[in-house]
């Protein structure tokens, strides 16, 4: 199977769980071909903006930060991140991301099931 770029599908999302500003999601592999997985997309966060705290229970969710930088807040503690990190949260762990850079932030999200 291949998903060509044009059928990639784009969502943007203001508040994004309970954050500041709007979110551009690129969902990169439409949910009816999501097998043990709910997300796969590349997620764009202009600065200021961030996707607010959540949390992940019989699931965990890899952030693979691509470019720009910020801070996540990871079960409490803010860390900062920047391009070629990664960022995993799972077994009932919570997070949070903000863009503190003044390019967006790009990550590749991807969140697997138990």
């Amino acid at each position: 199977m291949i998903i060509t770029k044009e059928k990639i599908n784009t969502e943007i999302k203001k508040n994004m769980r309970g954050g500041d500003g709007e979110v551009t999601l690129h969902h990169l592999v439409p949910k009816e071909y999501l097998l043990h997985s709910r997300l796969m997309a590349k997620i764009v966060i202009p600065p200021g903006a961030s996707i607010g705290e959540h949390e992940h229970i019989k699931e965990t969710e890899y952030y693979i930060i691509l470019k720009g930088q910020g801070i996540v807040n990871d079960n409490g503690k803010d860390i900062e991140i920047k391009g070629g990190d990664i960022v995993i949260t799972g077994n009932g762990g919570k997070h949070s991301i903000k863009n503190t850079g003044h390019e967006n932030l790009e990550m590749i999200a991807i969140i697997i099931l138990e």
